[in-house]
């Protein structure tokens, strides 16, 4: 039996969830799971390193010892939670936050840009941290995400039957899982990014509790309009996407002479065009199944799930905890499965979903 800790701090930016998982063999299970919100000045400052400013560099530096801390203090919970010391366990797979993401761009190869102190975790720890887990990827032509595609083939996948893996986190993602063992994923789009950010701005809320508020409002089809006619949905993967595309400069742009538009309106607007944009996905690259499973914070998301269920008719859209894994728990599980990748010196992406050159093993190793 081996034990890794996964930790995940996505586009979201609402804080960091943290799992412990045994693995035994290609069997993965959580044993226990703990989430810690992100304190309202650390997420403002990694919102705003989204973008270029001043004194940027010290600015990253001290961000990213302050979220190390913020992981150590997930770590420190998980321990108490399993009665398990630290030599327990044989690592913990750390992403980072990203806030850049530009693979492939300006001189070819492009980077992708996790923040993150994974020296100062394995400090704070005691345990072995793996982190920078897109790089290498990047490095060999590919997109560097999404990452989870072979986690979902490991845990979701069905021999003999396709299979539907839709993550919306930050950020929309779809796996493929097909009956003859080839996986397909990328970047859909827009996920919970921009209906958090629109309700941040008009309720004060971090987010649109079930979907309760869009559900108020009336969509506005000069608006949907707008936001489907963005290039990057017309694109074939692979392709990955973040707060890079999609973020308040974005919707700004799409929202000019709509003063008028009520902002339940919007947010309905905004609710149905991820609906439609994950729909699209599903419908274009994963016809066959009979099954779509949805993880991540939008799977919360009533309203959102219920447009989805409506646009997919022939599916069975449900959340991952009807097929053994709780929707917030998917992605820190996976970083807990690259890790162990890495510590076993095991390939970590899929070139069929990144597009990268070949297979390769992610990862920087901290030890403990």
């Amino acid at each position: 039996m081996e034990r890794y800790i996964g930790l995940m701090s996505g586009t979201s930016l609402d804080g960091v969830d943290g799992v412990l998982v045994e693995f035994a063999g290609n069997r993965c299970m959580v044993q226990c799971h703990q989430s810690v919100p992100f304190q309202p000045t650390l997420r403002a400052e990694l919102l705003a390193l989204n973008s270029s400013g001043p004194d940027e560099l010290h600015r990253a530096a001290l961000a990213a010892n302050a979220l190390a801390r913020t992981y150590a203090q997930v770590v420190r919970a998980l321990l108490a939670d399993s009665d398990l010391p630290a030599y327990a366990i044989a690592a913990v797979g750390a992403h980072g936050q990203t806030v850049r993401h530009r693979p492939g761009l300006y001189d070819g190869t492009g980077y992708t840009l996790q923040l993150n102190s994974p020296a100062l975790l394995a400090e704070l720890t005691g345990i072995t941290v793996v982190a920078d887990l897109r790089s290498r990827d990047v490095a060999a032509g590919g997109q560097g995400a999404p990452l989870v595609p072979a986690f979902h083939q490991q845990v979701f996948g069905r021999p003999g039957q396709d299979t539907l893996v839709l993550n919306i986190g930050g950020i929309s993602n779809l796996s493929v899982l097909a009956a003859d063992g080839r996986v397909l994923g990328f970047d859909c789009g827009p996920g919970n990014a921009l209906m958090d950010a629109w309700c941040q701005r008009h309720t004060g809320q971090p987010f649109d509790a079930a979907g309760a508020w869009a559900a108020s409002g009336q969509v506005v089809a000069a608006l949907l309009q707008r936001l489907q006619a963005e290039p990057f949905l017309h694109q074939p993967p692979p392709k990955s996407t973040g707060r890079d595309l999609f973020n308040a400069d974005w919707l700004a742009a799409q929202l000019e002479g709509g003063s008028h538009w009520a902002p339940q309106d919007v947010q309905a607007t905004l609710t149905e065009f991820t609906a439609l944009v994950c729909a699209d996905c599903v419908q274009s690259h994963g016809p066959h199944s009979d099954v779509l499973i949805v993880c991540g914070g939008g799977a919360f998301n009533q309203h959102l799930m219920a447009r989805l269920q409506a646009l997919l008719p022939h599916l069975k859209v449900q959340p991952s905890d009807c097929h053994g894994l709780p929707a917030q728990q998917v992605e820190a599980a996976a970083f807990a499965w690259l890790a162990r990748q890495a510590l076993l010196g095991a390939p970590g992406n899929l070139p069929s979903v990144t597009g990268a050159r070949g297979a390769r093993v992610l990862g920087a190793i901290y030890p403990a």
